[in-house]
């Protein structure tokens, strides 16, 4: 049956990737021929999620890695699976309940709600397996993960048991000491009330202002403030009685804990160590605060002076932190001013003993204490800023400007209208980078909160020594750098989400009876009429002795310890264990409760006379990057010894993004070599981020995102994978551009019609597969057989070095080039004689070499094209690269032959090209001077000469005729007479008036990018799509040049 005339993707790729499921191609270990293993595990993608242009690129170049190891017979096992992406499918869930109608997550009990998650991701399952397929991802679908898998409610439990894996390390890693409970600074999401990793957080550029307002000093000093040039010059002085803050959040000053300058900056030195006030809040509880010198403040920036609000910045919590001085937090899970505690002025009254030095607050103390104002409490915080400004206005506390400073932004008065000269607030208009959660949308809050932390100062050393000695590499080496950087500066791991869908964390907290065996509550209280102040006096003083009774005291006065197991019945034990300790009996009555009760007994004795003893689990889950830190390990059985464990692990690459270099791989680094002592992979390739043509970042707001299902029902996968693979550049920048992909389905039709011209003259009949070339004597088919022993060197060592797009590059020069153009066109004539059957050969030995090595990169095409073309022992997919193929099978003679004749058909058509001769006029040629080599491969292919190159026939003369354009060849000087075929004045005008254009063009580039304003300011993507389009024009201008240069010769 002939061959269809084009290569039908949208039929072809789901009968293939049939085909591969039915061969079972893609499992562990099919078509090995070695004992050599290579493994590669998937980076996760969410499971209720689709496909990005991210991913596409990511798992083709994996694609590429596996199909490459596979085919050269090494042992290979791709695992997959997803991500069960706690915040993502969580939303996903609660927004279907609220387009139902139905109550939300919090009106609804736990193991409810986990149930319809459940079901959702039942629903989705195979949502992003089906995408993977279409891209020809070879993955091991039999072995497909998920990081959930195993936990309460799982209604599939196939795969690896992955939740006890999580909850085992957790626990080993809790009693080690490597996991704490602590109080620190973390992004928080007020829609989803939960804490977030800094991958989840967006950082956009937005419309913003900067307040400045005037802290007054205390008691009403005053001091100089003095301002200097460079050469110490006074350039301004004023005695003032306050200090300059500028701030972008003026709600958060109600929790100012200091205000910080710069140790070396002049101007305020005479205050250090005095108080300010803040000046907002009910004028007879206005709090004083320290004016203290830090690192931090930079003196050239604002005022050179900044409030220090440790509860809700990052930078003030770590001055407060050196500084000592108390971090209160202002808001509530929702980001809304904090209603709890005492009446503002009590609270006010605590605040303003520690700025006098009379009294230490612990964390918990100044966490407990609430300064919001009484009429400021329960706003939403932008209502909260919009009074607070408000009110320090009214006051006159702002710092006033002229109506007309250009700081004002739009606001501005015109200079020199009317009003220009009046006295406003100086708010400055200017661009901020606003946090964002990349699922809510919502403006995320820096907020001092309670959460699980894995102590990573512990565990790093081994991760960092890992890649120090070369154990693991990582590419490019940029990424190399950037790891080292983070992890020797590395901070607590914050592990804990306050979300339900996810591994709850295997903590519970108990009643235990104290270290005298007593079993009660103990609690100092205090009468509900006694200030604040002189209350938390009194119960410091005296305060319970927590060490003494043995545990932890809660709100209600019940003694309590933590206990860290993997099961409910292990915890009953641990707990039963501390009882049977202290009293000597083990609690008949132990109940779970969902939360912390309020008081103790719970209820009255059961008949028996005893009373229930509480223990409660903590809510919280962990954070999914904790669960898929433990990928690579978890997805191949362990802890159990599994055979695939032992064979597999280490695995042999980890491909991925360079944005998630600290998040996911340097994390998977020290929790493997923490848990197993080994690292996890012993290569880690680092790409970069998938931008638009014009490499802008890819947004829904740009409008410029790209679905990679949609490039592929257009073009195919294989025109996507290759695309893909082309622009893979070790560290550079990954510019999408629909052209370029039309183009490699050009590149993929191009190697079809070959196939088909080789079936038109009979290649495939009778065609099977042969190891052995063909023994040719014809130069073309010599030749064609050198350059593919070439091409299968070249693409190994691109693919071994990471060089996809070397790789890619070699292969299209090699298939376009060189066999569906040169090859294609030598071989013509050669069915027609004595040669007819070697060529035949040849031709089905070289195109069958051509799918081999292009299959890791267009595996459909190539696939279809292998059982089109013949008789197939096996699938593609697992047919074995040819390492046997090597350079050595080049015919030095026949490469220099062919060489010659294809270099001088390239520079007559680049002449006739530059000067513009019309492509179908043939044209005579005249040899100057010619050696008999040269000669000899002129005769033996002079009608190939005279059809690609457009040449009537061949003279001889001494001298070169007037109007000729000169070209030379190995051997020979050639001439091509133009007299009276082109109008050389009038060719030599429109160059002249294209290069005067040109370099107008090229000089305002230049100046562009020669101005320090233009790229200290544009942005990035705006500088690399100038800096491409002077590369552009700069390569345009020297093939303006050229073409110059030609016309000069004709005089």
């Amino acid at each position: 049956m002939p061959m269809d005339k084009t290569f039908d993707a949208a039929t072809a790729e789901p009968r293939i990737t049939a085909l591969w499921e039915r061969a079972g191609a893609f499992r562990a270990g099919a078509g090995a021929r070695r004992a050599e293993t290579f493994c590669i595990m998937i980076p996760p993608p969410n499971v209720t999620g689709s496909l990005h242009m991210g991913h596409a690129f990511n798992n083709t170049l994996q694609d590429v890695l596996v199909r490459w190891h596979r085919m050269r017979g090494f042992d290979t096992l791709w695992q997959p699976g997803t991500d069960h992406a706690g915040i993502a499918t969580q939303m996903v869930v609660e927004r279907e309940l609220a387009r139902e109608g139905k109550p939300g997550r919090r009106e609804m009990k736990r193991e409810d709600f986990l149930a319809l998650v459940w079901k959702q991701k039942q629903k989705s399952r195979g949502n992003i397996r089906a995408q993977l397929e279409r891209l020809g991802a070879s993955c091991d679908w039999s072995r497909e993960a998920f990081t959930m898998t195993g936990a309460p409610g799982d209604p599939d439990m196939t795969g690896p048991n992955f939740h006890d894996a999580v909850i085992r390390v957790f626990v080993e890693l809790y009693n080690k000491g490597l996991i704490y409970r602590g109080k620190r600074l973390v992004n928080w999401d007020p829609h989803f009330e939960t804490a977030i990793s800094d991958l989840e957080v967006e950082q956009v550029e937005v419309d913003g202002h900067m307040w400045h307002f005037r802290y007054p000093l205390a008691g009403g000093e005053t001091y100089d403030y003095v301002e200097k040039d460079a050469e110490g010059n006074v350039t301004f002085r004023e005695t003032r009685d306050w200090i300059s803050i500028a701030t972008t959040r003026p709600e958060t000053m109600l929790g100012d804990g200091a205000v910080a300058v710069h140790p070396s900056d002049e101007r305020y030195a005479p205050i250090v160590g005095k108080l300010c006030e803040i000046p907002v809040g009910p004028k007879a509880h206005r709090r004083l605060i320290p004016i203290i010198t830090d690192d931090y403040p930079d003196p050239a920036f604002g005022s050179g002076a900044v409030k220090i609000t440790g509860a809700h910045d990052f930078n003030d919590y770590g001055v407060a932190k050196r500084a000592g001085i108390p971090c209160y937090r202002l808001m509530d899970t929702r980001a809304a001013m904090r209603t709890d505690g005492v009446p503002y002025a009590e609270a006010a009254a605590v605040a303003q003993s520690v700025a006098r030095g009379e009294r230490v607050l612990s964390e918990a103390e100044a966490d407990a204490l609430n300064l919001v104002p009484d009429d400021l409490r329960g706003l939403d915080r932008m209502e909260a800023r919009k009074a607070v400004i408000a009110q320090i206005t009214s006051e006159g506390l702002a710092v006033t400007t002229r109506a007309d400073d250009p700081r004002l932004g739009k606001t501005a008065v015109k200079p020199g209208s009317e009003g220009a000269d009046a006295t406003v607030p100086l708010v400055e208009s200017k661009k901020i980078m606003q946090p964002f959660g990349d699922r809510s949308k919502t403006v995320i809050e820096p907020m001092l909160t309670d959460q699980w932390f894995v102590d990573t100062a512990k565990i790093v050393e081994p991760a960092l020594e890992a890649v120090r000695s070369g154990r693991t590499k990582i590419i490019p080496p940029s990424g190399e750098k950037t790891y080292y950087h983070w992890l020797e500066n590395i901070e607590p791991w914050c592990i804990s989400r306050q979300l339900w869908w996810g591994h709850q964390i295997p903590v519970w907290t108990a009643m235990v009876p104290n270290a005298k065996g007593e079993a009660g509550t103990w609690r100092t209280s205090v009468g509900g009429n006694i200030p604040l102040e002189e209350a938390m006096r009194f119960k410091r003083e005296h305060a319970q002795d927590e060490e003494a009774l043995g545990g932890k005291l809660t709100e209600g006065g019940l003694l309590t310890q933590q206990f860290c197991a993997a099961s409910v019945e292990e915890v009953k034990q641990q707990i039963a264990d501390v009882w049977q300790s202290r009293m000597g009996v083990r609690p008949p009555k132990l109940v779970e409760l969902d939360s912390e009760p309020h008081a103790w007994p719970l209820d009255n004795p059961s008949e028996d006379g005893y009373f229930r003893i509480p223990f409660w689990r903590d809510p919280d889950v962990l954070d999914t990057w904790f669960s898929s830190g433990l990928w690579p390990i978890g997805t191949l059985g362990w802890p159990e010894p599994t055979p695939e464990l032992k064979k597999y692990f280490p695995t042999s690459v980890l491909v991925t993004g360079q944005d998630i270099l600290f998040f996911w791989v340097a994390r998977m680094m020290m929790m493997q070599l923490a848990v197993v002592k080994d690292i996890p992979f012993h290569t880690v390739y680092l790409h970069g981020l998938v931008r638009d043509a014009k490499g802008k970042k890819m947004s829904k707001s740009l409008g410029n995102v790209v679905d990679p299902l949609e490039v592929i029902g257009e073009y195919g996968a294989d025109a996507l994978r290759f695309g893909n693979a082309a622009m893979a550049s070790l560290g550079g920048v990954l510019k999408y551009d629909a052209q370029r992909i039309a183009g490699y389905r050009n590149f993929g039709t191009k190697l079809w019609n070959a196939c088909r011209f080789a079936e038109m003259n009979g290649v495939w009949e009778g065609h099977e597969m042969q190891s052995a070339p063909p023994q040719a004597t014809a130069a073309v088919n010599r030749w064609i057989l050198g350059e593919t022993g070439r091409v299968r060197a070249e693409v190994d060592a691109a693919l071994a070095a990471y060089r996809f797009d070397q790789a890619a590059n070699a292969l299209y020069a090699f298939v376009w080039g060189r066999v569906c153009d040169w090859y294609v066109e030598f071989a013509k004539p050669l069915f027609d004689g004595p040669e007819a059957a070697e060529t035949r050969a040849t031709m089905g030995w070289v195109l069958d070499r051509c799918m081999v090595l292009l299959h890791p990169f267009m595996p459909f095409i190539t696939e279809e094209l292998w059982h089109t073309t013949g008789r197939r022992a096996a699938p593609l997919a697992l047919t074995a690269w040819p390492e046997d193929l090597s350079p050595a099978l080049s015919d030095p003679a026949a490469d220099r032959e062919l060489t010659w004749v294809i270099g001088l058909i390239e520079d007559i058509r680049s002449a006739r090209a530059q000067v513009r001769v019309p492509v179908g006029l043939k044209l005579d040629i005249v040899a100057t001077a010619m050696d008999a080599a040269a000669r000899a491969a002129w005769d033996r292919n002079a009608a190939l000469i005279g059809r690609l190159a457009r040449i009537e026939r061949l003279t001889e003369a001494p001298e070169a005729p007037r109007g000729s354009l000169a070209v030379t060849a190995e051997g020979a000087r050639l001439a091509i007479p133009l007299e009276g075929v082109i109008d050389i004045a009038a060719e030599r005008a429109r160059l002249d008036r294209a290069i005067e254009k040109l370099g107008k063009e090229i000089a305002g580039l230049e100046g562009r990018l020669g101005n320090p304003n233009f790229v200290r300011s544009a942005p990035e993507e705006v500088i690399d799509e100038a800096r491409a389009n002077l590369d552009a024009r700069q390569e345009e201008m020297a093939a303006l040049a050229a073409a110059q240069a030609r016309l000069a010769e004709l005089g």
